[in-house]
């Protein structure tokens, strides 16, 4: 009894820094940088998704100046064929008043022919007996009033002849020139279709390339919607992720809190004396290959310091009170968790040295004090003893 008290006065002498098991440090470490990768990739889709989606914004902006570009051409494309079937319709015109006027043409030349033949006959008749016709005009008058009549008649004749023969000439020429502005005219009208043809061919060619520019970035924004889709669900997967990852480490920080409490009431808890444990049978076999799982290869005072914290847990009130029960107690020691223990059994993998300090801390020796923790050193964790490559605390 006075070596329980003992013991007590110890622990409360001592003020034990008390942090998480190894297994569930490593939980917690690890997940936080699973959660602050998840985070990076997260940061780094979300920032992609902008990218995508200024991208997109862009487009979008071009696609709409194609759309007014576009609707610009075809309206000018409707003018120049109003302009055009206008134009045809006064070639057709033309063309009608060509043949129109070729048609009077010859029809005048005609005229003119006929026109000929009778004033050459005329002429011809005039010539051979003008004298003997005017003459006898002239005296065959009754009285010298009557001749004068006559005479100017011969004159208004003669006039008249040439008055027609100069219309005739004049109203040729006239037809003449109206079929040459005519013909102008229609070749300049063609001309001008040949034209509006080519700007039509060229504002269609317009049409084409704007088209093509409206149907390549319709395309293009279909694929980054395709993209923009594909990482707003990475995005939403990631944020899941990470959700499910802060739940994670929030259990293991509740597990850590636990685990805090149950090194602070161990602490403060009554302890037993070795003399008061009976060991069972096998518990020898299983605390030494539990050595050899956690300390196989340090140093023989590191084998006694992890049988230790077994033995340890055995005498405070607060952790089971057999070998068993504390080395299988869940979630405390890994090599458990990962199989390592069930496979050394198995194949009784402890060394000579294991079943030695198996042996020494059974018998009531320990050189870690009241520690019942240990791991790997770590920040953040303040240890009692540091042995091998443990801290114990």
């Amino acid at each position: 009894m006075a070596a329980a008290m003992t013991l007590v006065l110890l622990i409360a002498s001592f003020p034990i820094s008390v942090r998480a098991t190894e297994e569930t440090r490593k939980k917690i470490e690890e997940a936080e940088r699973e959660k602050k990768n998840t985070e990076s990739q997260l940061d780094e889709t979300r920032e992609n998704l902008d990218n995508l989606n200024e991208q997109k914004d862009t487009l979008e902006g071009t696609l709409n100046q194609l759309n007014t570009e576009l609707s610009q051409v075809s309206n000018n494309l409707s003018d120049l064929e109003t302009k055009i079937t206008d134009k045809e319709a006064e070639i057709e015109e033309t063309n009608q008043k060509i043949e129109q006027t070729n048609q009077e043409l010859q029809d005048a030349i005609a005229a003119k022919d006929k026109q000929y033949e009778t004033m050459k006959k005329r002429i011809k008749f005039m010539y051979e007996k003008s004298d003997y016709l005017y003459l006898e005009m002239a005296f065959s008058a009754d009285s010298f009033g009557e001749f004068i009549n006559r005479n100017n008649y011969i004159e208004q004749l003669s006039a008249y002849e040439e008055k027609k023969l100069q219309e005739y000439k004049d109203t040729q020429t006239a037809i003449e020139e109206k079929a040459a502005e005519l013909e102008a005219a229609k070749k300049e009208l063609e001309d001008d279709k040949g034209e509006l043809d080519d700007y039509k061919v060229q504002v269609v060619a317009e049409q084409s390339r704007v088209s093509g520019l409206v149907s390549q970035t319709n395309s293009s924004i279909a694929s980054y919607s395709n993209q923009i889709s594909d990482a707003e669900a990475a995005a939403l997967a990631y944020e899941q992720k990470i959700k499910e990852q802060e739940e994670n480490i929030t259990a293991l920080k509740a597990k850590l809190a636990e685990e805090i409490r149950m090194a602070q009431l161990a602490a403060q808890s009554s302890w037993r004396d070795i003399s008061e444990v009976s060991f069972a049978e096998g518990d020898r076999y299983l605390l030494a290959n539990l050595i050899y799982c956690e300390a196989g290869g340090e140093p023989y005072i590191g084998q006694v310091a992890v049988g230790s914290v077994v033995v340890n847990r055995v005498l405070s009130s607060v952790y089971p009170d057999t070998i068993v029960g504390v080395i299988y107690q869940s979630g405390q020691f890994s090599p458990v968790a990962s199989g390592r223990l069930a496979l050394a059994l198995a194949e009784g993998r402890a060394t000579a040295s294991c079943y030695q300090a198996a042996d020494e801390v059974m018998s009531g020796t320990t050189n870690v004090s009241n520690c019942v923790y240990f791991r790997t050193p770590v920040e953040g964790v303040t240890p009692k003893y540091t042995i091998g490559g443990h801290i114990f605390y």
